[in-house]
């Protein structure tokens, strides 16, 4: 099987609103489709990431995520940025507060992480 590249990553929110609001004006994403599902009741949001999409649903009923940081599942979405103290002085402006500002001990790279609306760890990553 060959995998040229990812296509999509999906989430679950529990704020159509309050996501949207993170995602397309606070981080920027571009919005390619958004459409509510009615026969489902909820809220799909599909975004551009790079060369991939971010999906993002609204279900109502859903579950909130475990607060354990390696909880089984999604760790976390990586953002790559071409200077990790310049975005981080970005988002902190929106009020988007980030961690420290690390360096991966394997690849020599600058990262940090950050939280959207439900809790998810974001990282931006050199």
């Amino acid at each position: 099987m060959l995998f040229h590249r990812m296509h999509h990553v999906a989430i679950i929110v529990s704020d159509y609103e309050r996501a949207k609001a993170f995602y397309v004006e606070k981080l920027g994403l571009p919005i390619l489709r958004e459409n509510y599902r009615e026969e489902r009741g909820d809220w799909k949001l599909d975004l551009q990431f790079g060369d991939g999409e971010l999906e993002i649903f609204a279900i109502p009923g859903a579950p909130a995520r475990p607060d354990h940081p390696e909880a089984q599942g999604l760790r976390h979405l990586a953002f790559r940025v071409d200077d990790v103290e310049q975005a981080v002085k970005e988002l902190e402006e929106q009020g988007i507060p980030c961690e420290p500002i690390r360096l991966d001990t394997y690849t020599q790279r600058r990262f940090t992480f950050f939280h959207d609306p439900d809790g998810l760890p974001l990282e931006l990553h050199e």
